[in-house]
């Protein structure tokens, strides 16, 4: 084939190219997913395959869940909301805000106390009494779920007043997890999950309150607006492949109905 010859070819196929690709992309949506700050790892890794295997693409808006549960009540354009707990996507479910039917429980989230010193933490947790730190970060309990754990496992230990003056409240985990790795406080109730992420090593020391001092972490997740893409995306989430990847998190997942 002469260049003359290819470059007339290629005149006839560039326009059924643009056309074939435009069919394709009017097929794909995009998603905007409300997400806890603590799942926002996990989630990233869960929707990079949903986008390869779908063609559609997802935008996650991580954050507390208490912010995105008042942005929701103030109508915030999001698809779907992946909450670190189960108490507003019930009551947005018994406020008729979400798609009927949709809600589901996508992790159990374990709760941490961590510090980036390798000899800090002991395997009891009697650091939380001995007062050899200055400030003990954790996530704020009006807005996240995990602070929620954090105070009800120090309420339980009969810490809760005591601790007043150390603690350092972080908006949500994420920010409560940096105020430990940056030195801001030398410890902090975190999520396990952020402690497991594949690829990356925190070290330090680390103690895990058993599961009778706080409430299960019950993550769940709702559609807010009815979509062909929104519901293939929720169907992807309870399916093996995400369930997976939601354990190599450090997460534990509830048992298939």
């Amino acid at each position: 084939m002469n260049v003359k010859t290819g470059s007339r070819l290629w005149r006839q196929v560039t326009p059924l190219l643009f056309i074939m690709l435009a069919a394709i992309n009017a097929g794909a949506d995009e998603l905007r997913i409300a997400v806890a700050s603590n799942f926002r790892q996990a989630f990233s890794a869960a929707a990079d395959r949903f986008e390869e295997q779908s063609g559609h693409e997802v935008s996650m808006i991580a954050g507390s869940t208490g912010k995105h549960y008042a942005q929701i009540l103030n109508g915030a354009p999001f698809d779907a909301f992946f909450a670190a707990d189960a108490a507003r996507p019930v009551r947005l479910e018994s406020e008729r805000r979400i798609v009927p039917g949709s809600r589901f429980t996508y992790a159990i989230g374990k709760l941490v106390l961590w510090s980036a010193d390798e000899s800090l933490v002991d395997a009891r947790g009697d650091v939380l009494q001995s007062g050899s730190y200055r400030h003990l970060a954790i996530a704020n309990p009006e807005l996240a779920p995990y602070g929620v754990a954090a105070r009800q496992v120090l309420q339980t230990l009969g810490l809760w007043d005591g601790l007043s003056h150390k603690l350092v409240r972080g908006e949500n985990i994420g920010q409560a997890f940096q105020f430990v790795v940056t030195a801001n406080a030398e410890l902090g109730f975190v999520a396990r999950s952020q402690l497991e992420t594949p690829g990356q090593e925190f070290g330090g020391s680390a103690w895990e309150p058993p599961p009778s001092l706080y409430d299960p972490i019950e993550q769940q997740a709702v559609l807010l607006q009815d979509s062909p893409a929104g519901r293939e995306f929720m169907t992807f989430m309870q399916g093996e492949e995400a369930r997976a990847l939601i354990r190599a998190y450090g997460y534990d997942v509830p048992d298939v109905q």
